[in-house]
């Protein structure tokens, strides 16, 4: 290799960016080595795999190319199969077959497979598995491991299981494989038989089986598997993590970190923003402060996913100051996750106009928006009830930026409608939908129904609920609060039956609080405890006070009984917010503030006493519910009763 070549394979090898890739291919021309096979190759290679946005340029070397080999052809396939359009990769490998008389290799089989996989095409794999047949391919290790994962994407595990007990000698990585399609398929049983049966395992077979569980939620095997490892590494404590907090056990996620530490290994990415998510789905706030001091003493803050996790997780746990604050201090270099979450985070506070002008910002900076951008900015409109400048980010985005509205974008709109009281408005909205709308979005309509107490609209939703979602306990525990409102009874038992006869349970009600960073959990109608002794003492004695000083009346319209009137503020006042709060106010220090997550929407009651809590007693309590906060301070609400 003379000295150009090496210069230019340097330059290639250092190249991070489609611009810097086009300065190099032109320097490689004036040199006179695009016409090297072996160049031109490597250029190819590093356009379509290392090269984020580089497989449109990729295409357009390989077309100016006189006669591209056989290495050529599979790197594009590679490309392509990796890509959002795997299936081009075919029609790639169609006109190599034709333009070439070579016979193929194991590579092009390989990465066919995978585009198959990919775009889980059951066709095209079995397709090219006749192919690999017929071409005497199916032996090769590197195509009979990708066959495997094929029939897995497709969900055919029978099929991968034969493809592999075929197999000559299974190497560790088709052994993996098979392991990893079972638990893909939903077979844990089939997963626990192929590990067993392993004649040799690596670390990441460990690693794989430990996915494996904590994804299909089998978390007591998770944990005994994970004692038992003889080597563990970042990959293994990650899983564990991540795979906790998923499942909603934050305590045991946050227990993993603190063993991590222990042991004197180093969190890496993946640990750090697995962690931050539990805290950012849990509200622990306090534990996610002590993280962010980790992070900063540790040189973390520079990775861009790192920032994005605690500022979803600042956002999240309802401290929207700190939210600000992690935002304006990373680097100019933000990307869209980073713009996005903020814009999200101010939407959930109710800065719905910050919110707004924040997405000028991001334009302006840019960044072109993309379809999660959109649905933040349209929730904001929704959450502030600003409809026409919703109608006309709606608009925007396909007329301006080209993305063609998906399923959310239709329910946003759906929801500022309904939201405003339009509910003609959106129902009319949903009828015209080019798409067929999901329960989803009739929920969303039913939803506003309830908020704007429309009886006959609501009835009229419910039969479609009932046509796509018949099992849910949601929609019709809806109805009954509104009938429940309308003072219809009898509806109301009826639903209610219908209920019973249809086994449908409802979702019962909870709240988590942290204290003295130890996430406490209160759920609606729960066997009483020390804890809940405690809680409910504390509550007695504000409600007492909120009464006397406050003017406190209990509003008791939705409760879905029809009892008398003091056992209706009975129900009311057992509520898993109000319950988690006076625990909060009998534990936590004075002057602190008071964060819930609550799993459901706020009721009006709850809502009511929040803001007294807030007047009488001079505290701060943020409240997190199922599509927004609520941030009460001196007797008001941050979505100022719009919710």
């Amino acid at each position: 290799m003379n000295h150009t070549q090496q210069l230019c394979s340097s330059l290639l090898t250092n190249c991070k960016s489609l611009k810097n890739l086009k300065q190099v291919h032109a320097y490689v021309c004036k040199t006179g080595l695009d016409t090297d096979p072996i160049f031109a190759g490597k250029l190819l290679l590093h356009c379509s795999v290392s090269i984020r946005d580089g497989l449109d340029y990729a295409r357009r070397l390989f077309l100016h190319f006189p006669n591209p080999d056989v290495f050529m052809h599979n790197t594009l396939i590679r490309g392509l199969a990796e890509s959002d359009t795997p299936q081009n990769s075919l029609i790639t490998f169609v006109e190599m077959r034709r333009q070439l008389t070579a016979p193929l290799d194991s590579f092009s089989f390989a990465f066919l497979l995978k585009a198959a996989a990919n775009y889980r095409s059951l066709e095209s794999g079995i397709q090219l598995h006749c192919q690999a047949i017929l071409h005497g391919l199916d032996t090769h290790l590197f195509v009979g491991t990708t066959l495997i994962s094929v029939y897995a994407e497709c969900g055919f595990v029978a099929f991968a299981k034969k493809v592999f007990e075929e197999m000559f000698e299974p190497n560790v990585v088709a052994w993996n494989a098979v392991v990893t399609a079972c638990f893909r398929c939903g077979d844990v049983k089939g997963a626990d038989k192929m590990f067993n049966r392993m004649p040799f395992r690596n670390l990441t077979s460990w690693n794989v089986m430990l996915a494996g569980y904590t994804k299909a939620g089998e978390l007591r095997l998770a944990r005994k598997l994970f004692l038992e490892m003889p080597v563990k590494d970042d990959v293994s404590w990650s899983t564990m993590i991540v795979g906790f907090a998923h499942n909603g056990l934050f305590d045991e996620a946050f227990g993993f970190f603190r063993k991590l530490q222990q042991v004197g290994m180093r969190p890496n990415e993946v640990s750090l923003t697995g962690v931050l998510s539990a805290c950012a789905d849990a509200g622990a706030f306090e534990f996610g402060k002590i993280l962010h001091g980790f992070i900063e003493k540790s040189g973390f803050l520079w990775i861009i996913s790192v920032n994005n996790a605690l500022l979803d997780t600042y956002s999240k746990c309802g401290n929207v100051g700190m939210t600000r604050l992690v935002f304006q201090r990373m680097s100019e270099k933000k990307s869209i996750v980073s713009w996005t979450s903020m814009i999200a985070g101010l939407a959930m506070h109710g800065y719905g106009e910050e919110a707004i002008q924040l997405f000028h910002e991001m334009e302006e900076s840019g960044i072109r928006p993309d379809g999660i951008a959109f649905i933040s900015v349209l929730y904001a409109c929704s959450h502030t009830g600003l409809i026409e400048k919703g109608y006309e980010y709606f608009y925007k985005m396909k007329d301006i930026y080209g993305i063609e509205p998906a399923i959310e974008h239709y329910g946003c709109m759906v929801d500022l409608y309904g939201r405003a009281g339009q509910l003609e408005k959106a129902y009319d909205f949903i009828i015209h939908i080019p798409i067929l709308p999901t329960a989803i979005i009739w929920r969303t309509l039913l939803g506003a129904c309830s908020i704007h107490g429309n009886v006959e609209l609501a009835e009229h939703v419910r039969e479609r609920l009932s046509e796509l979602d018949p099992d849910n306990s949601g929609d019709s525990v809806l109805l009954s609060n509104i009938y429940a409102v309308a003072g219809k009874w009898k509806d109301v038992a009826a639903v209610r039956r219908s209920m019973t006869d249809q086994k449908i349970n409802k979702t019962p009600g909870w709240s988590m609080i942290e204290v003295d960073k130890i996430m406490y959990s209160f759920v609606a109608g729960e066997v009483r405890n020390s804890i809940t002794d405690e809680a409910y003492e504390k509550l007695k004695e504000i409600m007492s006070k909120l009464r006397v000083e406050g003017g406190y009346v209990p509003e008791v319209r939705s409760v879905l009984h029809d009892i008398e009137e003091e056992e209706k503020e009975d129900s009311v006042s057992r509520h898993s917010e109000k319950v988690a709060v006076a625990f909060g106010m009998a534990r936590l220090c004075k002057g602190s503030i008071i964060r819930i997550v609550k799993n459901l929407r706020v009721c009006g009651d709850c809502h009511t006493v929040m803001k007294l809590i807030s007047k009488v007693y001079g505290l701060e309590i943020v409240v997190r519910d199922r599509s927004r906060f609520h941030s009460f301070k001196a007797g008001s609400c941050s979505c100022r009763d719009y919710w």
